[in-house]
């Protein structure tokens, strides 16, 4: 309700009552943060099936995605089906698929510009929503593959939905304000508004995977030579977990090793899980990977750019 309510408010009071420059610099960036907060908390648990009880609910809050230009049924195939299933193995896991900008793991191949990754990823992660809603979704759309993978066939309504999501994305955040507020005004504001969209949700997904604890594994004959739980642990990491504000943000996306163990419940429960996945890990033997901070998890993951960049 928080979050869209804030959407609606913020994208109304920008293109229909635009205050003066500096309010508008500031509304595009709270508009931003507010289109990263309907995707962590709205549509990623609808996604998963884990927003309600009811699937109908689940399906039709699922489509909060379409709203900020996504696609869900390309969403669930890359994430639910493809991430959940391959996390952080090369070649599977398309998340950390982003050669040749990036390398993430040690795995893939190493440029010399990777020696400056530690410096530049932020931008790209800044441009990145703004490439997803416009190009990587058609890439996706158009080759039938997420990755390598093959995505399920588009039914006839799933077609449409795709189309129409696109054309209504860009008439309402581009066409509408540039009509009422101007062409440069509106690329302007849009650009703030997608950088720091972009940046926020890269952020929180690369300092769930790809710091410096968490694993890239290599599959032995197509097979990784753990148990899935253990696999699912090894390649995910919490932080800030005892920060309110953030859990309440991100939907619980802080706890990432719960999330991957129990996808399917909804996120208000990690709190209390977290402490049963702990002992179990404990007893186990099996190291639970945790930042107490968002800054101590953005310091690993900047050291964890800089070494994979810079060694092979």
């Amino acid at each position: 309700v928080v979050f869209m309510t804030l959407l609606v408010g913020l994208y109304a009071w920008l293109v229909f009552f635009t205050p003066g420059i500096g309010m508008s610099l500031l509304l595009c960036s709270l508009l931003g943060i507010t289109l990263a907060g309907v995707g962590f908390n709205v549509m990623h648990d609808s996604a998963h099936g884990s927003f309600s009880k009811h699937d109908w609910v689940n399906n039709m809050m699922g489509y909060s995605l379409n709203i900020m230009g996504g696609d869900v049924h390309l969403w669930r195939t890359k994430h639910n089906m493809i991430h959940h299933s391959f996390t952080n193995i090369d070649g599977l896991d398309d998340d950390i698929d982003v050669q040749p900008v990036l390398r993430m793991n040690a795995n893939q191949p190493r440029f010399w510009i990777h020696r400056f990754q530690h410096i530049y990823a932020f931008i790209f992660y800044a441009l990145n929503y703004a490439f997803w809603v416009f190009y990587f979704d058609f890439l996706k759309y158009f080759t039938g593959k997420v990755g390598g993978t093959k995505i399920k066939k588009y039914k006839f309504w799933e077609h449409i939905s795709f189309w129409a999501t696109k054309i209504f994305y860009f008439t309402m955040f581009i066409i509408v304000p540039m009509f009422r507020i101007g062409v440069v005004e509106t690329i302007l504001g849009y650009l703030l508004l997608t950088c720091i969209t972009g940046t926020v949700i890269a952020v929180v997904f690369q300092l769930a995977h790809v710091v410096e604890e968490t694993h890239f594994p290599v599959p032995i004959e197509g097979k990784v030579d753990v148990e899935w739980a253990v696999h699912q642990i090894n390649t995910t990491s919490n932080f800030a977990t005892k920060n309110k504000i953030v859990s309440w943000f991100t939907g619980g996306l802080n706890y990432q090793v719960e999330h991957h163990l129990f996808p399917r419940i909804s996120h208000v429960h990690y709190p209390a899980i977290n402490q049963i996945v702990k002992d179990t890990c404990a007893k186990f033997g099996v190291t639970y990977n945790e930042h107490r901070t968002v800054l101590s998890a953005v310091r690993s993951h900047v050291v964890h750019l800089r070494e994979t960049g810079r060694r092979d």
